[in-house]
């Protein structure tokens, strides 16, 4: 069993920023493509942003470029999500997911709450 320790959610107001990181102690982290996604209220599941092994590669969702950045760590067995400008529509719970072939593992979920 694999743990993964998330921390970052929470509530912002709209134009501010949040920043989500999910820990994967114990794993062989650079082995693993990294993804976001998010499950807002009502909406099927979204994908975010994907980063490569080695953390050259990076693709975010087409609604969030220019305001969502995905960045890894390999050093510290962790992934980020960088959000600014956020709009209400950000709003659901975030979760990161660890992808090597057949083998993935994912986060419980964080919720992000863009609301004045």
């Amino acid at each position: 069993q694999v743990r993964v320790v998330e921390s970052g959610g929470g509530l912002a107001q709209p134009g501010g920023s949040l920043r989500l990181s999910c820990g994967f102690p114990g794993l062989t982290f650079s082995r693993f493509a990294m993804t976001w996604y998010r499950l807002a209220p009502g909406k099927e599941r979204e994908l975010v942003a994907i980063i490569s092994r080695d953390g050259d590669s990076t693709n975010v969702a087409e609604s969030m470029k220019g305001r969502f950045a995905i960045s890894r760590d390999n050093n510290k067995n962790t992934v980020y999500l960088q959000m600014n400008s956020l709009k209400p529509e950000d709003t659901g719970v975030y979760y990161c997911n660890a992808k090597w072939g057949a083998v993935e593992y994912s986060g419980q979920g964080t919720q992000v709450t863009v609301s004045s």
